[in-house]
């Protein structure tokens, strides 16, 4: 295979994500709060590659870093989360989840244990 033809695949590859990645903000925005949650299972994101954290104000946590991770697991966690505008205030999580997640600063998941309901 060519340099040419690897560009074009490439440029194709791109695309076809954009194309994705904007029907995918198409449908979650059309979605209801309560559905959207309930329509992604955790494993999403815990087949992720979390590395501890230790924080003052947050105690535990973790992150998963961009570039520690395989492309095609980061992205759909990465775009759920960012399509649902999961912050630390807003944090992502389900039904069943053990744990929140959320974005913040460039190619970062954080997440963290969730507390228990009494």
């Amino acid at each position: 295979m060519n340099s040419k033809e690897v560009e074009f695949l490439i440029k194709v590859r791109d695309a076809c994500q954009m194309m994705a990645d904007a029907a995918n903000e198409s449908i979650e925005s059309m979605t209801p709060p309560e559905a959207k949650t309930a329509s992604v299972q955790e494993v999403t994101f815990a087949m992720l590659r979390f590395e501890p954290q230790q924080g003052a104000k947050l105690g535990e946590y973790k992150i998963a870093y961009k570039a520690s991770n395989i492309e095609d697991k980061w992205r759909p966690a990465y775009s759920i989360l960012r399509n649902s505008n999961a912050t630390i205030k807003n944090r992502y999580h389900g039904e069943n989840y053990l744990y929140s997640y959320w974005l913040y600063g460039e190619d970062k998941i954080y997440r963290q244990k969730l507390k228990p309901k009494l």
